[in-house]
């Protein structure tokens, strides 16, 4: 199989699956067929390339290289859908960044940080859309549940890994309990 066949091929079941597909993945199908793994990194690097300047964009995300459109086109192309966007709540946020940046994380310490206690709704709905998964338990009294993110998370928001979140200075954290006090102080 010559090179611009395997890139066609490639395209093709990159564009037929509905998942992202792995580099080892994509080289198991056609690994049959002759096709070296290096050979496949070339042929999806080809591909990025040939979609450099196109509406469209080959990219790698946590579970495998998917093609999707352009960032920069999402508002234009949102009419094309009937449905609206899910709006999510502040709380179901700040509840999913403080897993992702401290997981694995119990409901206790998520409620800790925030303050409040955290709704059954939310940690399901985050479960649901399947970006937020029970890692273990902590060894302490009660065993609670750890939370942490899932591939599907990284895969949503575009990432390939956890160090792909924008970094967040927690040196100047500030609790519920802190928060309290310094009202306090001010009101004073």
């Amino acid at each position: 199989m010559n090179k611009k066949q395997l890139k066609q091929l490639i395209e093709a079941a990159l564009f037929a699956h509905p998942q992202p597909l792995s580099v080892q993945r994509l080289h198991e199908l056609f690994e049959a067929r002759g096709v070296s793994l290096n050979g496949v990194r070339s042929a999806l690097k080809s591909l990025q390339d040939d979609y450099n300047d196109r509406g469209i964009e080959l990219v790698n995300v946590a579970s495998g290289f998917r093609f999707q459109t352009r960032p920069e086109f999402g508002e234009l192309l949102a009419g094309l859908w009937q449905e609206r966007p899910t709006r999510y709540s502040q709380a179901l946020l700040e509840t999913l960044a403080l897993i992702a940046y401290r997981q694995p994380i119990t409901r206790g310490e998520i409620e800790q940080v925030r303050g409040v206690t955290v709704s059954s709704n939310i940690i399901k709905t985050l479960q649901e859309r399947q970006w937020i998964a029970v890692v273990g338990q902590k060894e302490v009294p009660g065993r609670p549940q750890l939370y942490g993110t899932t591939a599907q998370f990284l895969d949503d928001f575009n990432l390939t890994n956890l160090s792909e979140l924008p970094s967040i200075d927690f040196s100047d954290e500030t609790t519920a309990e802190t928060a309290i006090t310094e009202r306090d102080d001010l009101h004073d």
